[in-house]
């Protein structure tokens, strides 16, 4: 077996909207022995309605591309598309030119599907003979147009930590919250990067995992745009801010009397318009935080597939010998909360891997 990591990218072309790909039969159509060369393979998306599912879960579906297609489909039932969303109104799409507005996708539904359904950026899987590894599309085609879509399958043989830390994340004041940790101000991923360098790693992987003690948070990779949050929502629940202050009694009663459908979304932006919400009208955190913990701790734990962590790939793709942590032009790492943590900030531990 050869030493060296070997890396390969494909461009693949959906066949309908949501769609199940065997990207392994790709890679043997390139190299037909790169599973046999390497024990273990990271695949990578560069898109934010389109991933890849763990090993493990893939395995209890028997591997099989008709119980994935069900499986997405409950979500997608949950997520309709054409559901008047306001992210899918480009007019409303104000950090869209008008160019933009005209290809732009209407897929609200397929980031929601996306992030609900657990879908991943990265994945490690064991390479093991004639099993498929699949590539699901949740949005593989725009009109008429099929879509292009990247993905990069990294072969490797051993993998070797080469440091841990443990980072500091700031948070607001507020019960609920989540950070871009993309965001400059801050800093993760200069810091991240400014340590790849360091440790001289140009193949391997950055693993964010929330220390066992972190409770009431989670991790997510997708498109921090918080229109779709902001006011889709609004329109399912008709005013669900309002619904929040004037029902906070019998939620924190009988939290299954908030609608389904308010747990299922609420996991992200809305947090902004709930903070802005409790600061306007100058209400009693203590009591939003009790209301706040009823709404998502059902949610949170059973029904989003939350993670605990997400992986970051890191390649010399670019320029050889010098590694970059490899992201989609709309992918972010999103940390949420939905209870406040006792000293105002989360911690993440932060695991760097060189492949060999």
């Amino acid at each position: 077996m050869p030493s060296n990591p070997s890396e390969i990218t494909l461009s693949l072309t959906p066949e309908s909207r949501i769609d199940v790909i065997d990207v392994s039969k790709r890679v043997k159509k390139e190299r037909d022995t790169f599973f046999d060369e390497f024990k273990k393979s990271v695949f990578c998306s560069y898109h934010t309605t389109a991933g890849y599912f763990e090993q493990s879960f893939c395995n209890r579906l028997k591997n099989n591309p008709d119980a994935l297609h069900a499986y997405v489909g409950s979500f997608k039932r949950l997520f309709p598309p054409d559901a008047n969303y306001r992210h899918d109104q480009m007019d409303l799409r104000e950090e869209l030119s008008e160019e933009q507005r005209l290809v732009e996708p209407k897929n609200a539904d397929s980031h929601l599907t996306y992030i609900g359904s657990g879908l991943e950026n990265c994945v490690t899987y064991y390479n093991r003979n004639e099993t498929p590894v699949y590539f699901v599309d949740l949005d593989g085609i725009n009109g008429e147009k099929m879509r292009r879509r990247r993905t990069t399958v990294i072969g490797y043989n051993r993998e070797v930590i080469a440091d841990q830390v443990r980072m500091d994340i700031q948070m607001s004041k507020h019960p609920i919250d989540s950070v871009n940790l993309w965001d400059p101000r801050v800093g993760i991923l200069e810091q991240l990067q400014e340590k790849i360098h360091d440790l001289g790693i140009t193949k391997g992987r950055i693993d964010m995992t929330l220390p066992i003690e972190e409770r009431n948070t989670g991790l997510t990779v997708n498109e921090y745009e918080t229109l779709l949050m902001r006011h889709d929502l609004v329109e399912v629940l008709n005013n669900p801010i309002r619904f929040m202050a004037l029902k906070g009694r019998n939620m924190i009663r009988d939290p299954w009397a908030i609608k389904e459908k308010a747990k299922d979304y609420a996991k992200y932006d809305l947090v902004h318009v709930v903070n802005e919400f409790i600061d306007a009208m100058g209400l009693s955190e203590s009591l939003i935080e009790r209301i706040i913990d009823k709404f998502f701790a059902v949610p949170a734990a059973r029904f989003l597939r939350m993670k605990r962590s997400i992986s970051l790939v890191v390649s010399d793709d670019r320029t050889e010998g010098v590694g970059r942590i490899i992201t989609g032009t709309y992918q972010s790492p999103i940390l949420v909360q939905w209870q406040r943590p006792l000293k105002g900030k989360r911690t993440v531990d932060v695991t760097y891997t060189r492949f060999d």
